[in-house]
C-alpha cells in the first residue's frame, strides 16, 4: 500500500488521525485503525495528506527507520560503561535507558527518564511486559545508587503500572554495603507486595572491570554471595506459599561467586529469564548433554575450545566425554580477560587480542572453536578486533564460531 501512496524513502509521518507520531511504537499503535488520515512531509519538505480506508489486518507497508535511542540520565555508582577501556567497540558507549528496547528486546530500564506523560503513555499503549532495574525500593538507597533524585519514585511508578494492568520483570544488581542484607530483604518484600503483575525478581551480582573496581563499589565476596542466595531462598518459600512459584531468583553468576552448585531446572520455573543470566548455565549443560548424540567424529584433528574463566570448569568437566565422542584430543583454552581485567570472566566479553595471545601458535590439524557471543552482528570482538583479522593471525588452524558446541561440531 505504501507503494500505491508513492511514499518515498525518507518521508516523515508527522501525525495519524491528528495524533503526533513520536517513534515506531507510536506508528504501529496509531496505524491499527482502519480509517487513517496521514499527515506526512516528503524528503523535499513538501507536506502531503493521505486519507486511507483499509480492511482490518491489511498492512500499510510503511517500514519505520530506527528510532533514536533514549539515553540514561543516571550516574549509577556501578555503571559498566564507566568501566569501559577507551578502545572498546563503539556501540558499548551508548548509555541506553529506553522503554522501547525494554518492551521489544527485554533490556532493563530504570524509568527515571519518564515523567507523568511518559508513564501514561506506557499504560495507554499497553507496553507490557517491561523489564525494570529496581536495585532498591527504599527511596534514599536507590537515589544513592543511581545518583538521581527521580530514582526515589520507583515504587510509585511500579504501583501505577501494575495498578493499570501492566506486567513487569524486576532486577536488583547487588552491590555489597549498598543494597544488600536488610535492603535486599526490603526490596523483595516491597516488590512481592505489589502483586502478581510483578512477574519476577532477578538478583544479579555487580560486575566491575579494572577501570571502575572499587570506585566506589567493590565485588561481592564468596561469603556475601552465599548470604544473598540464602536470603533469596528464604523469600522463595514465601513466594511459593503465595503464588506456587519461586518468583525471585539468584543469577548464575551469584552461584559461581559463592562456589555453590547450581540449582535444579525447577528452581527457574518457566525459564523466562535466561537472557538475564538466570538459568543460562543449566540450559548450556542440558543442551550440551543432549547434543552429544550425533556429534561428528574428528579423527586426526585436535579440538581447542576457547572460553572465559567462568565457563572453563564446565568445559573441563565435559572434555573427556567430548574427546571420546569425537575421537580426537580436546583442550580447553581458558582466556584471562586482560582487556577489561581479571574480574570480568564471561566469554561474551573476551577481546580478540586476548584470545590471540592465549591461543599462541597453531597447527594445520587444529580446530579452534570460539564463543560466538563474543562477536557482534558485524563480526567484531569487544576490543573492536574483526573476526577475519583474528582468523588470519591464527592460521593455519581452522577457526569456527558457535553458540552451541555440539551443534557446531555436527556441522563440521
Amino acid at each position: 500500500m505504501a507503494e500505491d501512496l508513492h511514499l518515498e524513502i525518507g518521508t516523515r509521518v508527522v501525525r495519524i488521525n491528528g495524533q503526533r507520531v513520536r517513534d515506531a511504537i507510536d506508528l504501529t499503535f496509531l496505524l491499527a485503525d482502519t480509517k487513517l488520515e496521514l499527515e506526512t512531509v516528503d524528503p523535499h519538505g513538501q507536506a502531503v495528506l493521505y486519507d486511507i480506508e483499509r480492511e482490518p489486518g491489511d498492512s500499510i507497508g510503511i517500514i519505520p527507520a530506527p528510532d533514536t535511542i533514549r539515553e540514561c540520565g543516571n550516574k549509577c555508582v556501578f555503571c559498566f560503561i564507566d568501566g569501559n577501556p577507551k578502545d572498546v567497540r563503539q556501540s558499548l558507549w551508548l548509555r541506553d535507558d529506553d522503554f522501547r528496547l525494554s518492551f521489544t528486546y527485554g533490556s532493563y530500564v530504570t524509568l527515571t527518564n519518564l515523567g507523568p506523560r511518559g508513564m501514561e503513555r506506557l499504560v495507554e499503549q499497553r507496553i507490557s511486559p517491561l523489564y525494570v532495574s529496581v536495585h532498591a525500593t527504599e527511596p534514599e538507597v536507590r537515589k544513592r545508587l543511581l545518583v538521581n533524585d527521580r530514582a526515589g519514585l520507583i515504587m510509585e511508578q511500579l504501583r501505577y503500572l501494575t495498578d493499570n494492568g501492566l506486567d513487569v520483570h524486576t532486577q536488583v544488581v547487588l552491590c555489597p554495603e549498598w543494597n544488600d542484607e536488610e535492603h535486599l530483604d526490603r526490596s523483595m518484600e516491597d516488590l512481592h507486595g505489589l502483586g502478581e503483575r510483578v512477574l519476577s525478581l532477578s538478583v544479579v551480582p555487580v560486575g566491575l572491570t579494572k577501570y571502575n573496581l572499587g570506585r566506589p563499589v567493590r565485588p561481592l565476596t564468596r561469603g556475601e554471595a552465599r548470604a544473598a542466595i540464602e536470603q533469596v531462598d528464604r523469600f522463595r518459600e514465601t513466594a511459593m506459599r503465595d503464588r506456587g512459584m519461586g518468583w525471585c531468583y539468584a543469577a548464575d553468576e551469584l552461584y559461581l561467586i559463592a562456589q555453590k552448585d547450581l540449582p535444579e531446572d525447577a528452581y527457574y520455573d518457566d525459564g523466562a529469564l535466561t537472557e538475564n543470566g538466570v538459568g543460562a548455565l543449566n540450559g548450556f549443560i542440558r543442551g550440551f548433554d543432549e547434543g552429544m548424540r550425533g556429534v561428528s567424529e574428528l579423527p586426526y584433528r585436535r579440538l581447542r575450545l576457547v572460553t572465559g574463566r567462568s565457563m572453563a570448569p564446565f568445559f573441563q568437566e565435559r572434555a573427556a566425554q567430548l574427546a571420546e565422542a569425537t575421537r580426537t584430543e580436546v583442550e580447553v583454552v581458558e582466556v584471562v580477560n586482560e582487556f577489561y581485567g581479571a574480574s570480568v570472566t564471561v566469554a561474551g566479553l573476551l577481546g580478540g587480542r586476548d584470545i590471540r595471545a592465549r591461543v599462541g601458535d597453531t597447527a594445520a590439524d587444529e580446530l579452534l572453536l570460539l564463543p560466538a557471543e563474543a562477536l557482534n552482528a558485524d563480526g567484531l570482538f569487544i576490543d573492536s578486533m574483526p573476526l577475519h583479522e583474528l582468523t588470519e593471525t591464527l592460521s593455519p588452524a581452522t577457526v569456527v564460531t558457535g553458540y552451541e558446541i555440539t551443534e557446531c561440531l555436527k556441522s563440521l
